[in-house]
């Protein structure tokens, strides 16, 4: 019996394995799990990325969740410190009891070579994945539109703004987005494609859009060109507004100019429109405020934003774009009641510069507007400067010195500094060459102060243009 038994299993395997299915013999068990089996305390601690989402063991959100290795670790005596170090951010424990432990805490996710982003490189924030599980993928992620290194957020050159995507992820794509507007490809392409792109009944070169550029651009000094209103030169003037027509020696670009829409009537200068096309609009245009007799000059000084009552009534009386005192024609009024009511306002005095208040409403308070940071009164712009986050040593010390809500180089007024030796607090590679980047990236030295070195420092590692790096391997890696 059981000699039969033997027989039958062979033939089994024979006809299984041997006969059926010679293919199966090649099969090869997988390494690991193919996508969602990270949930384990064996695969939470294996370094390898067993569901293919791009974070492996305790880095990913699976492992967070599922894994008794990975949670946050309580203390039995809390050691309170500020969350700010390498060490800190990744020793499993909330520091500084605010809720949030290692890469969940901002403090953290602010020190690069903790690794807590992992979409910052070109390729990543291109892949269509969501590389580091926060829910925002490619370019939606800060991590991306904010990356310095990374150039496939930018829309603003003639690739990106061909591509059909939204690279920059304002909601807009290619040439509808302003970053592509002023390029070739986009004037080409739009004023040129027979389509209403803007939706305003107008297509390629009969709108005003396209006047001046590209295939548009003609020279005006014909009738139709003197009475498109079209800038068709691209000079900024349109029509009877450019000498070429209302100089012309054509009779009859001439006569158009003669009979061309005037702005010099109550009507014509209170309707909003720039009739004559010269760039001004109603009591802004000197042919409605003083050229076009008593009654018009009369009716334009009354709009005009001069007298105390239009100087504080919130209003931009005169629609020029500038409202109560931030108007020159309240500010610099020749009503010297006026001048004292904006003076009495104006947030340009050490008192008024650091009471919190945006005390003239032009939308920044004490010394993020500009006359408390460059008032005429040294002592307003010095005080100003002693806190203004502008400094290699404000923009490294940990404090939101400007008190904006944003400390050090999170603060934009660090990190993106027009002056690199500031911008320097923030990145160790900054630099206006090449060669200057590779030096500072090999000189052994903490050049930004944040406790990495050289390579061991994130942006030295991952800046396109630092090549001393090479061959090693790169944080976060």
């Amino acid at each position: 019996m059981s000699a039969l038994k033997g027989s039958t299993l062979r033939l089994w395997f024979v006809a299984g394995f041997g006969v059926l299915g010679s293919g199966a013999c090649d099969y090869k068990s997988p390494a690991y799990p193919v996508l969602g089996y990270e949930t384990s305390d064996q695969a939470c601690q294996d370094g390898i990325d067993n569901d293919l989402d791009g974070q492996t063991d305790c880095d990913d959100t699976d492992c967070l969740l599922m894994s008794t290795l990975c949670g946050e670790y309580v203390p039995l005596i809390p050691n309170f410190a500020e969350e700010n170090s390498l060490a800190l951010c990744r020793d499993g424990i909330d520091n500084d009891d605010n809720g949030q432990f290692d890469c969940g805490d901002r403090k953290c996710q602010g020190i690069a070579e903790v690794c807590c982003g992992k979409e910052f490189t070109n390729e990543l924030c291109s892949d269509g994945r969501d590389n580091d599980g926060n829910g925002f993928t490619d370019c939606e992620d800060f991590g991306c539109s904010r990356g310095i290194f990374v150039v496939v957020c930018r829309e603003d050159s003639e690739l990106a703004c061909r591509d059909g995507k939204d690279n920059d992820g304002d909601g807009k794509t290619d040439c509808a987005d302003s970053g592509c507007t002023a390029l070739a490809v986009c004037i080409e392409s739009e004023c040129g494609d027979s389509i209403d792109n803007d939706g305003d009944g107008k297509s390629d070169c009969d709108d005003s859009d396209c006047g001046g550029k590209g295939a548009c651009m003609k020279p005006e000094n014909t009738v139709e060109a003197c009475s498109d209103g079209i800038d068709n030169d691209g000079n900024r003037f349109v029509d009877c507004a450019d000498f070429s027509c209302s100089r012309s020696t054509d009779p009859a670009v001439l006569a158009v100019c003669a009979n061309a829409p005037k702005e010099n009537t109550i009507e014509t200068c209170s309707d909003g429109i720039d009739q004559d096309h010269n760039g001004f609009t109603d009591c802004n245009d000197f042919s409605c405020s003083r050229d076009s007799g008593e009654e018009l000059v009369t009716f334009c000084a009354n709009v005009k934003e001069s007298t105390l009552e239009k100087c504080k009534d919130g209003v931009d009386n005169d629609k020029n774009g500038f409202t109560d005192c931030a108007d020159f024609s309240c500010a610099r009024s020749s009503d010297q009641a006026v001048v004292d009511y904006c003076n009495s306002i104006a947030e340009n005095t050490i008192e008024k510069c650091f009471d919190g208040v945006d005390n003239d409403k032009n939308g920044f308070a004490d010394c993020a507007d500009y006359s408390c940071s460059r008032a005429a009164d040294p002592d307003v712009s010095a005080a100003c400067a002693e806190i203004l986050e502008v400094t290699f040593e404000k923009c490294s010390d940990g404090i939101d010195n400007d008190g904006n809500g944003y400390a050090d180089c999170a603060d934009f007024s660090c990190s993106r500094a027009t002056d690199l030796e500031v911008r320097r607090a923030c990145q160790e590679s900054v630099a206006a060459t090449p060669d200057e980047a590779n030096a500072l990236c090999s000189n052994g030295l903490d050049d930004d102060a944040d406790g990495f070195v050289d390579c061991a420092d994130w942006d030295c590692s991952w800046n396109p243009d630092v090549t001393v790096c090479a061959g090693q391997k790169r944080v976060c890696e």
